[in-house]
């Protein structure tokens, strides 16, 4: 062997060995058994490699890659969850399912930013709606109002005659003027404190009534009615809040019991009922924000609860269709992600109308044929869905369809029930 190929051997040697040590010190070893690892996942135990201790973001990052990154999934399942009715169903029964977010994991992103902008949702209504909308056109209704009213008042005033009746018409005038003000700076109160909330309702009814009385003699019921505002009017200024009283009981005196009760449980019943009484005249009759907080704070792990629930009524209507349980339950969840992101675009369109109504009003129209046509889609998508996962005629389809709305909206009335008496014992 020449001295060159010896040299040569030597230093393809040394290469290798080096290469053999930095893989030595590379080299992992099983954090559960302590095996040797040669790949992703320990060959002794099956645990991966791959810790779970991350930053936080690092798993938000990981999450949203998973879902939005260009070759992921989520452009080949939004568009048809929305607009192909037991697409995606029909296509994971089939065993494609690369190609598409799962079900479970789906429903948790939607529902996340589903339930997350709701509480914006109902806080604009609860908190702004009101100033926005409905307050609106009072207000300038109100200010119509007032400059007639001085218009009238200048009229008079420049009249040459001077009689009684001019005067006592003058009078009336000035009066007229100072309530409306009065009226219009009650309706241009920050709508936050339950306070204001109360004021601002109160005022808005009696302006109604103000507005009926010029046009036509009140009826001695809206007279009545009229007094009473004023009489709550003038508490509400005095900084009284204006309890409306609940009433939880079936007995006449106002308690609450049932028969299938001890005596020991009716009065622990009751005390409870005593207890939400009391917290929900307080959350009622102040701020609903926090109220409204811990609602919505609920119904993410209640509707959680109650999607297995819905596969279980799913199962029952269609025992004959051979699906196993987890299929229903997908149903269940493409059924829930679907209707969550077309309420949330629905929501966002008609928000978009609200601020454009005045600036670009053809615009607004359209926002609102299109949330509202959403909403239309919403009930006729989970029929067509229902025939073509379960495949039956159409009269059998609108039956258990009609079935199964019913005893729904009684489930999502009774999980309404239970996240509204959680809220307000949280409160």
């Amino acid at each position: 062997m020449t001295t060159n190929e010896l040299i040569e051997t030597e230093t393809a040697t040394d290469v290798v060995n080096l290469a053999i040590s930095e893989s030595k010190k590379e080299s992992k070893s099983c954090e559960n058994c302590h095996k040797e690892l040669n790949g992703p996942f320990c060959a002794n135990c099956g645990q991966s490699s791959d810790s779970t201790l991350k930053y936080f973001w690092v798993v938000i990052m990981h999450l949203l890659d998973d879902i939005f990154s260009f070759d992921s999934r989520a452009s080949r399942t939004l568009w048809p969850l929305i607009t192909r009715p037991a697409f995606l169903t029909n296509e994971y029964f089939a065993g494609r399912r690369v190609h598409y977010v799962p079900p479970l994991r789906l429903y948790l992103f939607i529902s996340i930013v589903f339930f997350i902008t709701l509480k914006y949702f109902i806080a604009a209504d609860d908190g702004n709606s009101i100033d926005i909308n409905g307050n609106k056109e009072v207000i300038t209704q109100v200010n119509a109002h007032i400059k007639q009213l001085k218009t009238e008042q200048d009229s008079l005033k420049q009249s040459s005659s001077e009689n009684t009746e001019e005067l006592a018409e003058i009078t009336r005038l000035n009066e007229d003027v100072a309530k409306f003000n009065n009226y219009l700076a009650d309706l241009n109160r920050e709508y936050t404190s339950g306070q204001n909330k109360q004021l601002i309702k109160i005022t808005r009814e009696l302006v109604e009534l103000e507005f009926d009385k010029t046009e036509d003699a009140l009826s001695s019921k809206e007279q009545e009615r009229f007094a009473t505002l004023v009489e709550k009017r003038i508490k509400v200024l005095n900084g009284d809040l204006i309890s409306e009283e609940l009433t939880i009981g079936n007995n006449e005196d106002g308690s609450l019991s049932f028969e299938f009760l001890s005596k020991e449980q009716n009065k622990k019943l009751n005390e409870f009922a005593e207890e939400l009484k009391e917290k929900g005249e307080k959350a009622f009759n102040s701020d609903t924000g926090p109220l409204i907080d811990q609602v919505i704070g609920k119904l993410p792990q209640l509707m959680f609860i109650l999607l297995p629930l819905f596969a279980v009524l799913l199962k029952v209507m269609f025992i004959f269709s051979k699906r196993l349980y987890m299929e229903h339950l997908t149903v269940a969840l493409h059924s829930h992600s679907f209707i969550f992101i077309t309420v949330l675009l629905s929501e966002m369109l008609f928000l978009l109308e609200e601020y454009l109504i005045e600036t670009s009003p053809t615009v607004a129209n359209f926002s609102s044929i299109v949330g509202s046509g959403l909403l239309v889609w919403i009930p006729i998508y989970l029929f067509l869905m229902q025939k073509r996962v379960y495949k039956q005629g159409k009269f059998f389809t609108l039956v258990k369809f009609s079935i199964i709305g019913t005893v729904y909206i009684v489930m999502i009335g009774i999980t309404g029930i239970v996240a509204m008496v959680w809220g307000i014992m949280g409160t």
